[in-house]
């Protein structure tokens, strides 16, 4: 096996060296991929790493990086060489945090029966009992801090016997917590709910623990949503992200301040979400990054304190691109991280005052200079309501209008995520347009980007007016000659696969062939399965049994897929991630043992060890094959 993926390296590597003329999932996945450090004390250089795929280990080869933080020459250096401040070490250099995992509750076999220590049986009596792609086995993580000279490992935990979790599952980090600037108190966030209510709610807090007392305030209990990513500015004044509606994890996200006791919403009057935010050096502003028009830029609001005026945004850069992360801000600059369609992340710095962008990094210069990029489209559809829709075409390298192409309509996950300027090692629409498809990504009902209220539009109405937007954006493409209208597909994945298998029973013979990556298939099992009930709950609803809900009745029956699957009428690949418990097993495995059924041409594609994504190369690589082979079979 070593050997073949050997050779098949080597003729990868002289196929790159000859100067391949477009992108292959091969070449994909020598796609490299930079993380940021930090920067060090001084603010005079920049640490990164590079991660690049290793396809024969099926892992990745990481190497650490220093450049100055105002560009320039990049070194390789040794892990333990980064110098970036750490924001885990206390003002006063005293103390430091950490966090581990705490067995606090016996649920497995093993720790129920002493004597039975080769069971493997879980024993619940409450929910919250999976998340994500992992079972719940009575640990969680806590919070520590130990001084920084103390040869004690252990710590002192912050929240001794809770049963909770800092950081946050499934994906927190330590974005969750922070010093006091004084040292003498941590600022953390956490759930503290348990079982049915630790799976219905959204409801995190931040909680400030004073290490003199050892005593724990929550300083955000009048806030029922996500209380997310506290942060002080240089003059005292705590930040954090907050969701006013509780079970509602796309609620407008805004930017509070609490100063002197004073709390102030300084984005609330602002008809946007924010996404990441950093202060401004003399705390006297807020940078921050927000999806606007199918992409992610980056905003400033003022932060008034006891002045008696009103917060206002204001929109700083401008393009055909996403802002992914700000770094920090270094002198009149910011430093961030910026991908577009054709493009990995790369680092960049932000001219505040000529609102321009340099490049600092170019990672992936050599391969993006060896292949044909594709033409990237932005275009508005007018929907069946009359509104204007933003839809992305993505075009083939060297396309040709006079030739006819096969044509994809991309429907986005989410259901509430942006379809902005991202670069995927999945979906990714410069590898299919390579293939010789064009892509139509609509930014349809549900998309944060275009207001509030156009967010708003796809909960309770996944079957509704956000189907009509698809048509209407795939239609309006069909018109152009360039499209071969015997030769479109549907794509997507997650709610985008729920998209999918709900157009296969109602296209009316508009798609030649579907891809559906674990989506929702039947929207009563989802209910029955899925971990985060609060999703279900409010974009559904409610619960199926309600007979007097309106909107969780129209999601059971009218909006549910697996309720169409009689007029299924066309081939379909169906891709399931067995470790995938938000939408779970039970979903894929049905869809597909029903276009089975129906005698249409199918086929599965099951990853055992996979969860919602799919994260292991090889993996990935074979996802990528299929993919394409089945475009080629059907398309």
């Amino acid at each position: 096996m070593k050997n073949i993926i050997f050779i098949i390296s080597l003729m990868l590597s002289n196929s790159f060296l000859n100067a391949q003329q477009t992108m292959t999932p091969e070449l994909l996945w020598q796609v490299q991929r930079i993380s940021v450090l930090g920067l060090n004390e001084d603010e005079s250089t920049l640490f990164f790493t590079v991660k690049t795929p290793n396809i024969e280990e099926n892992n990745y080869d990481t190497k650490y990086y220093k450049m100055p933080a105002i560009g320039g020459e990049l070194v390789e250096i040794k892990e333990e060489d980064t110098e970036t401040i750490d924001k885990n070490i206390s003002s006063d250099g005293k103390y430091q945090l950490f966090n581990d995992e705490v067995h606090i509750e016996n649920i497995k076999g093993t720790d129920l029966y002493e004597n039975l220590d080769k069971s493997n049986v879980y024993v619940f009596s409450d929910l919250d009992i999976r998340h994500w792609d992992t079972w719940q086995d009575g640990s969680y993580n806590h919070l520590f801090y130990k001084e920084v000279d103390s040869e004690d490992t252990t710590g002192i935990d912050i929240m001794p016997n809770e049963p909770y979790h800092t950081p946050q599952k499934p994906f927190g980090g330590d974005e969750d917590y922070i010093w006091s600037p004084d040292s003498k108190a941590i600022y953390y966030v956490s759930k503290k709910l348990k079982g049915k209510a630790y799976a219905t709610s959204t409801n995190t807090d931040i909680y400030k623990y004073n290490l003199a007392s050892k005593s724990t305030k929550n300083i955000t209990e009048d806030n029922k949503g996500y209380d997310t990513n506290p942060a002080f500015s240089s003059n005292g004044a705590l930040a954090w992200l907050q969701m006013k509606t509780d079970g509602y994890e796309s609620d407008k996200n805004d930017i509070i301040v609490l100063n002197n006791g004073i709390k102030q919403n300084l984005t609330q009057q602002w008809d946007g979400s924010v996404r990441s935010f950093t202060w401004s050096n003399d705390g006297k502003e807020v940078y921050f990054t927000a999806p606007v028009d199918g992409t992610i830029q980056i905003f400033k609001v003022n932060y008034p304190g006891k002045k008696r005026i009103a917060p206002v945004v204001v929109k700083l850069s401008e393009g055909q691109f996403d802002v992914t992360s700000i770094i920090a801000q270094k002198d009149n600059t910011l430093l961030v991280t910026r991908t577009d369609m054709n493009h990995a992340a790369d680092i960049f710095s932000f001219d505040l005052k000529e609102k321009n962008f340099k490049q600092l990094t170019d990672i992936n210069k050599d391969l993006y200079a060896s292949v044909d990029l594709p033409k990237v489209e932005k275009r508005y559809v007018t929907t069946t309501d009359g509104q204007q829709m933003l839809v992305w075409v993505i075009l083939p390298p060297n396309f040709d209008a006079s030739k006819k192409y096969p044509t994809l309509l991309y429907a986005q996950g989410g259901p509430q995520s942006p379809l902005s300027q991202f670069y995927s090692y999945r979906w990714n629409f410069q590898l299919m347009a390579s293939q010789g498809y064009i892509v139509v990504a609509p930014n349809r009902r549900g998309m944060p980007g275009h207001g509030v209220k156009w967010n708003e539009a796809i909960s309770k109405d996944w079957g509704g007016q956000v189907m009509d937007d698809y048509l209407s954006a795939i239609d309006d493409i069909a018109k152009e000659s360039y499209v071969d209208n015997d030769r479109l597909g549907a794509i997507g994945a997650s709610f985008g696969g729920y998209s999918v298998f709900y157009l296969a029973g109602i296209h009316n013979n508009r798609f030649k062939t579907f891809i559906s990556h674990d989506g929702v298939f039947d929207t009563r099992s989802m209910y029955g399965t899925t971990e985060e009930l609060f999703f279900v709950n409010h974009d559904f609803g409610g619960a199926y049994w309600d007979k007097d809900n309106k909107n969780a009745q129209k999601a059971y029956n009218e909006f549910n897929p697996v309720n169409k699957v009689a007029e299924w009428n066309t081939p379909m690949l169906i891709i399931q991630g067995g470790k995938d418990y938000r939408v779970p097993i039970e979903q894929g495995l049905s869809a597909y043992q029903a276009a089975q059924l129906l005698g249409l041409k199918s086929k599965l594609l099951y990853f055992p060890e996979e969860n919602h994504w799919v994260l292991n190369p090889q993996n990935a690589l074979v996802w990528q094959h299929e993919f394409f082979k089945w475009l080629k079979e059907t398309l």
